[in-house]
């Protein structure tokens, strides 16, 4: 099941959150920062790295604190030198579910990846997340319910546009 949601991804119940970031773990926009304000010490203490990721990949660390999910699954979407495109969200994306199907998260919550101040808009976000989660989903048990989390009202529409247009194209 694919839905999308209204809310503050630091409070729904979840096996695992995705979380967008920087090749250094480093959040990508507000509403992650406040994960890591609930996830507290805990979380932060789980984000140190001996070296950069490659912009495509994906981690998973423990959660922490206060957040609602027992695991963590960091996207890699940008470093200093690669920016945020349709292709790093893609492979962000694309390896967040590969862990997720390998650590066998059914329920995952994730917010729009790659937006923000110079990056995707939030319909170029919606289109490249829900082409690579409707491709994951046919072929995985693994996450069986994914819960996409936005900010505002205008945002669910573009993530459930996208959703139709992809089930139009399926059939």
């Amino acid at each position: 099941m694919i839905r999308v949601a209204v809310d503050d991804l630091a409070f729904l119940e979840t096996d695992a959150i995705v979380r967008p970031a920087t090749a250094r773990l480093d959040p990508t926009t507000p509403a992650v920062r406040r994960l890591e304000r609930a996830g507290g010490p805990e979380f932060l203490g789980q984000l140190q790295l001996q070296k950069d990721l490659a912009v495509g990949a994906a981690v998973v660390t423990g959660g922490g604190g206060d957040l609602p999910a027992d695991f963590i699954i960091h996207a890699v979407i940008q470093s200093d030198t690669e920016p945020v495109t349709r292709q790093t969200v893609a492979r962000a994306w694309q390896s967040a579910l590969e862990r997720a199907r390998e650590w066998e998260f059914a329920r995952l919550t994730v917010p729009p990846l790659g937006t923000g101040a110079g990056n995707l808009s939030v319909e170029d976000a919606a289109a490249v997340m829900v082409s690579v989660l409707k491709a994951q989903i046919r072929n995985a048990p693994y996450p069986s319910d994914v819960c996409i989390v936005v900010e505002t009202a205008e945002d669910r529409e573009a993530f459930e546009a996208a959703l139709r247009r992809e089930e139009v194209a399926e059939s």
